[in-house]
């Protein structure tokens, strides 16, 4: 089987994006997410355009049990992971401190580390028998600087940070590659889940300034997956042109 690219949070934004372009390169692909629908529909689509065989993974990345269950059930054809895009993550509310939910901290928590950590510790050892791996982590610039009513989303970001830089290291002595991917301002459904359905507060937070694609990770993520073996970036921190830091925006009138 040619290469394989394992992607979480497959089934909308930056995930989706991804899936579309390793798809287009040939690559078969696991996808994960927790829609069954939407694994599906993209199931076909991407097969049906592309040629490439698409396996889907219908769990959530919370879940320690299902995330192993379903990993080591993978047909061995399948174990061959070449490629981890640890995409699945969201932030919960925009509140201060004092104001903000914590249930909206735990599924932040459970899903931004606990979910990255589990796929990972899945996936780790059958890269390290198949001796090669690389392993894309999606964080944000919220994990470099934190902003006001961002607490525990940035603090979610910030171990992400650490883990990535920890993994490289850890794992070096097996070649494994790891990145880590920071996006600024990306327009795709990550507002409107912030904002709990509110279509004019997630379109607000886009106003006067061009925000990133979920296409333009994806394609960044692509250029950081195929450069040759013995490159590897390690941290990568991507904003629109006029975004410069958490705060730091240069909008229209």
């Amino acid at each position: 089987m040619s290469t394989i690219a394992l992607i979480t949070g497959a089934t909308a934004g930056i995930g989706k994006a991804c899936a579309e372009k390793f798809a287009s390169a040939k690559y078969n692909l696991i996808i994960a997410g927790r829609r069954s629908e939407r694994l599906q529909d993209l199931k076909s689509a991407l097969e049906k355009k592309e040629g490439i065989k698409v396996y889907p993974l219908c769990f959530d990345v919370q879940n320690r049990n299902e995330v192993f269950e379903a990993i080591s059930n993978l047909p061995a054809a399948w174990k061959h992971i070449d490629i981890l895009v640890n995409n699945a993550g969201l932030a919960l509310g925009r509140d201060s401190f004092e104001n903000a939910s914590i249930d909206d901290w735990d599924t932040m928590m459970h899903t931004n580390v606990d979910g990255l950590l589990y796929v990972s510790k899945a996936v780790v050892p059958l890269m390290i028998e198949n001796k090669k791996g690389h392993i894309i982590n999606l964080g944000s610039i919220a994990g470099k600087e934190v902003y006001e009513n961002g607490n525990v989303y940035c603090a979610s970001k910030f171990a992400v940070d650490a883990i990535t830089k920890s993994m490289r290291i850890d794992l070096l002595k097996y070649g494994i590659k790891v990145t880590g991917i920071h996006p600024g301002a990306v327009e795709t459904e990550f507002s409107i889940v912030r904002f709990k359905g509110d279509d004019e507060k997630a379109s607000a937070a886009y106003k006067g300034f061009t925000p990133l694609t979920a296409m333009d990770i994806a394609d960044t993520i692509f250029y950081c997956a195929t450069l040759p073996p013995h490159v590897c970036i390690n941290d990568l921190v991507i904003t629109c042109v006029q975004q410069a830091g958490t705060y730091y925006f240069y909008k229209n009138s």
